[in-house]
């Protein structure tokens, strides 16, 4: 990899930007892309569904040559607004699958470190914390505390950020007067539309193990589609 190279793929890891590196085997001559430029290189049909499902690889080109995919992705990022029983069992399970997790609730009672130990705990309202944790393309956000004082401005900022993923506790009737709360502070209906509410596949759960399970199998499959169909994100 020359150097030019090598500093456009550490320049995307700064700003938390997807990168492949594309090196031709015949030739060793490489080349960086974006995910944000892919629309116009030449592989495009090839390298998009990299960049969803993160996987490295040697592959052919239409003109017969044989490239190598190096696919960068930067680290996926959870951010839980309520340190709730629910939360308790994602944290955990959410960094096993590879996620940096945060939660974030100004209710101090329940945001100790005695019940979340092992993750970054954010005892602020979530309009003064979302700042310091930065959101972004790679981050979800799942808003859990059924109190819309706490979890609306979550979800704003959430979706003005562009998260791969935005969801929300509560019932359809629930959702419902969140999206009017939301229509009235001025939110599109096309990122209203991106809001998963009621939060989770829908598998029945009952418990906050089961829940959680529901909560982060929907994170996985927004991280590993964004945006195409789940199909593709297995290319």
């Amino acid at each position: 990899m020359d150097l030019a190279t090598l500093e456009q793929v550490n320049a995307a890891r700064v700003r938390r930007e997807a990168v492949i590196v594309v090196t031709e085997i015949a030739t060793g001559a490489a080349r960086a892309v974006r995910e944000a430029d892919v629309a116009a290189d030449p592989l495009a049909e090839t390298l998009a569904p990299r960049f969803r499902s993160g996987k490295s690889g040697l592959v052919a080109t239409e003109a017969g040559d044989e490239v190598f995919l190096a696919v960068q992705l930067p680290p996926p990022r959870l951010v839980v607004i309520g340190a709730v029983h629910v939360s308790q069992a994602l944290a955990p399970m959410a960094r096993l699958a590879g996620f940096d997790v945060t939660i974030i609730d100004p209710r101090t009672a329940f945001a100790s470190l005695e019940r979340f130990p092992d993750v970054r705990l954010i005892a602020e309202w979530p309009a003064d914390a979302l700042p310091k944790v930065g959101l972004d393309s790679f981050t979800a956000l799942a808003a859990l505390t059924h109190d819309p004082r706490i979890d609306d401005d979550a979800i704003v900022a959430a979706l003005d950020a562009g998260c791969f993923y935005v969801g929300a506790f509560g019932s359809k009737k629930t959702h419902g007067r969140r999206l009017e709360r939301l229509r009235e502070r001025g939110v599109d209906e096309t990122k209203l539309g991106r809001i998963q509410a009621p939060i989770g596949l829908a598998i029945a759960a009952q418990s906050p193990a089961e829940i959680a399970v529901a909560i982060l199998a929907q994170v996985i499959a927004a991280l590993r589609s964004r945006g195409a169909v789940a199909k593709d994100a297995a290319a």
